[in-house]
């Protein structure tokens, strides 16, 4: 059955029954209720990759992220996004960002017709892109010397908002820091925010170790800081809100240390876990839906008029100030 014989069946021509299929299109409603009841008498279901033939479109958009631990609400509110255009969302997680290149060659093999990256990508993997006619929009990713795409929360300014926050709370005098993975583009900048602002305020000596963005890094990273240290310092400063938790849970619930009475502990990114009465975490929360939209609108603009020039956008992230900050 074909879109064809629908047509013949309601009496329509066979472009106002592919408009009732698409998302958006102009429809008046007694036609998609006529053709809907010839669709369901006669059983058609439209074929996507058929119609993809036809008008060059996969209708596939991929979605590269780096750790889903890190972007479980981005995802969320990108698929949402796409879902209400009718477009189709084809997900590649990456363990690291290094192995980026690797899962391009998958994505290649899906003919989508766009891609929104979460992850880092040397310039001659953007050139392939270019090269293959596929729009490109980077997630919290930002090139100073490519010209691509992106949407970002600013995590520097994010990130001295935080560092100003604790400076300005009772006694704390020394810090640690818990980074992400040595390769992620968005934990460098966090650390360089923090570091900045600290060494502007006096600290010279910041302890770094290294996590994941998963919860139990941040346990392991603050067993760490204190076999390091022989101490805690007065606060700890996690590259995000999951590592944020671990920290919180180790030195409460293992350690014995209250926080923040012993230690203030801060995160970024202001998932929604960030808000439970257990963490209360003092963190920066991202505008994910407004970025989420703007990535989607950004990719979408593109993929229907290729000869559009880079973007930029840099959102601001809002301070949220939780309990898990002494004083």
């Amino acid at each position: 059955m074909t879109s064809y014989d629908v047509a013949q069946h309601a009496g329509v021509s066979q472009s106002a029954v592919s408009r009732c299929f698409k998302p958006g299109a102009s429809v008046s409603k007694k036609m998609r209720a006529r053709v809907m009841a010839a669709v369901e008498e006669l059983g058609y279901t439209p074929n996507a990759i058929a119609r993809g033939l036809i008008t060059r479109r996969s209708n596939m958009v991929a979605v590269i992220v780096s750790n889903l631990n890190f972007y479980p609400e981005v995802v969320s509110e990108l698929s949402a996004r796409f879902t209400e255009r009718g477009v189709h969302v084809l997900l590649f997680t990456l363990d690291h960002e290094s192995d980026v290149s690797r899962t391009l060659q998958q994505v290649w093999q899906y003919q989508v017709d766009g891609v929104i990256a979460a992850a880092h990508l040397s310039p001659d993997e953007i050139a392939t892109f270019v090269e293959r006619d596929i729009p490109l929009v980077f997630y919290n990713r930002s090139y100073e010397d490519v010209q691509v795409c992106s949407v970002s929360c600013d995590q520097i300014e994010g990130e001295r908002a935080l560092i100003n926050r604790l400076v300005e709370a009772s006694r704390h005098r020394s810090f640690a820091i818990i980074t992400g993975p040595a390769d992620s583009v968005v934990s460098m900048q966090r650390t360089r925010g923090a570091l900045e602002r600290l060494r502007e305020c006096g600290a010279t000596e910041v302890l770094q170790v290294s996590g994941d963005y998963g919860y139990r890094s941040g346990c392991r990273a603050v067993q760490e800081i204190l076999d390091r240290r022989g101490d805690m310092p007065d606060a700890i400063i996690c590259a995000n809100d999951v590592m944020a938790f671990g920290a919180m849970d180790e030195l409460r619930y293992r350690l014995d240390y209250d926080v923040p009475g012993d230690v203030s502990v801060v995160g970024f990114d202001g998932v929604r876990a960030a808000a439970w009465a257990s963490f209360d975490l003092a963190t920066v929360v991202q505008p994910v839906e407004s970025m989420a939209e703007a990535a989607v609108s950004m990719l979408m603009d593109r993929v229907d008029n290729p000869e559009l020039p880079p973007e930029k956008r840099l959102f601001s992230g809002v301070l949220r100030n939780g309990s898990s900050i002494r004083g």
